[in-house]
């Protein structure tokens, strides 16, 4: 199915006007409100919570294998999971997950 310019950029005003009305209904309906405390206590995780579900699809069907998971993804992600739960730090996390892909990847390569 082909889209005119006029319908792409209908779709995307209509999804920009979305957006906006969602940000809107939190940020200015109720900005300027103090948040209960459960509100604020359940919105420290939200990072905790985003960032394994960008990772886990990268890690079980990477595009990048033919959708297939591989050995040396799945041994970065546990290398990443460690060090997460033993420095309770995630840029180490990160850090050693990217260290052990990559590493991993030039020694398959290299095999």
């Amino acid at each position: 199915m082909s889209y005119s310019a006029i319908q792409i950029w209908g779709i995307i005003g209509a999804l920009a006007i979305g957006t906006f009305l969602i940000r809107f209904s939190f940020l200015g309906l109720i900005g300027n409100r103090d948040m209960p405390p459960i509100v604020l206590r359940l919105l420290r995780y939200t990072p905790v919570a985003v960032l394994p579900g960008l990772v886990a699809p990268l890690v079980l069907w990477p595009a990048a294998t033919g959708g297939q998971p591989d050995a040396v993804r799945l041994i970065a992600a546990a290398v990443a999971l460690a060090v997460g739960l033993w420095t309770k730090q995630v840029i180490w996390a990160i850090l050693a997950g990217f260290g052990a892909l990559y590493t991993g990847l030039a020694v398959a390569q290299l095999l």
